[in-house]
């Protein structure tokens, strides 16, 4: 059953066994700060977005392909569903490629367990109907990824299915990161060799922003957290290791990728020649940080998802109760 992830695209998210976050800068509107290049696009709707580089300048696509031809791992943050967001992405890969052949593709939206059947449809010996159920496909694919697979079927682009399975991390949310030693050697393959959930910048900013639960319950939230992001991680390093002329853009939502922490950092503590480039959206009304040394897509916040307090407790309940006929191998 697909779950948003813990810091996504909505103003109020939750994690597998109901940790419910209130993201504490989701609604918060701030004066932009004036770019100093190229003249932004006004940004008016859903479908628009800007790039803007780490030194707060207003570039355009081919600008960013100039930037990126080095580059060994794009990664693309995003609030699940937005459409510049997904338009962008499109877009961007429709240009990689152009400039480099020798690309693929790698997603959060699918799992590791699920390769087989996403290679079953880009070789055409399945129809998308059968993807999507087979391949558990989110519920926005077909408005939201399926571009994106369309475009590396057309291309004949590896898609790499590069996250952990669902299931298996909703069960370390609630048992805790020991929950793999109960793991078959097949399930247990499906995750990332090694899980780290020592201290970091990574698990401060996650604890920060856990203000639900105890705090064993919020380390086992991070350790299934962490657990995404190293897989993910992983499945990209492996790819290039058996690929090292490709390049790979990577989509994921952005508490993932941004400020170089979470899918970033779980790559290079892996191969640390490996040059990654990071996009995340931002809110155009929101001010830049001149720190970052990420790329950034501004585009339209999303809407506030509630405004009376009695229906986000009920969005919460029904998100908790989704949970409760999960089975965990004892």
């Amino acid at each position: 059953m697909f779950n948003f992830h813990p810091f996504c695209n909505i103003k109020i998210c939750s994690i597998s066994f109901g940790l419910l976050i209130i993201l504490s800068g989701c609604t918060s509107v701030a004066v932009q700060m004036p770019v100093t290049s190229k003249q932004p696009k006004t940004i008016t709707t859903y479908f628009d977005y800007q790039l803007i580089s780490p030194q707060n300048q207003a570039i355009t696509m081919q600008d960013f392909l100039s930037d990126i031809e080095k580059a060994n791992v794009v990664l693309v943050g995003e609030w699940h569903g937005h459409s510049g967001i997904h338009r962008f992405q499109t877009e961007l890969l429709n240009a990689m490629v152009q400039q480099n052949p020798h690309l693929a593709l790698s997603m959060e939206q699918f799992t590791r367990d699920r390769q087989a059947i996403v290679n079953q449809y880009l070789a055409g010996k399945i129809g998308e109907a059968t993807l999507i159920k087979e391949a558990n496909a989110w519920p926005n694919y077909t408005s939201d990824y399926r571009p994106l697979v369309e475009l590396a079927k057309v291309e004949k682009l590896d898609v790499i299915a590069a996250n952990a399975p669902t299931p298996i991390v909703s069960c370390i949310a609630k048992e805790g990161l020991n929950y793999i030693n109960r793991l078959p050697y097949k399930e247990r393959s499906w995750l990332a060799e090694t899980i780290s959930v020592e201290d970091s910048a990574y698990k401060k900013r996650f604890m920060a922003f856990a203000h639900h639960g105890d705090e064993l319950q919020n380390s086992k939230q991070f350790a299934a957290q962490v657990t995404w992001d190293e897989t993910m991680a992983e499945s990209i390093v492996r790819y290039l290791k058996q690929h090292p002329d490709k390049q790979v853009m990577h989509t994921a939502g952005k508490f993932h990728v941004e400020d170089g922490l979470g899918i970033a950092a779980s790559i290079l503590a892996r191969a640390p020649h490996l040059n990654v480039v990071i996009v995340t959206p931002v809110d155009v009304e929101k001010r830049l940080e001149k720190t970052s040394g990420d790329y950034r897509l501004q585009i339209l916040g999303l809407p506030l998802q509630f405004v009376k307090n009695e229906n986000m407790i009920a969005s919460f309940q029904v998100l908790s109760e989704r949970n409760n006929n999960l089975r965990c191998i004892k």
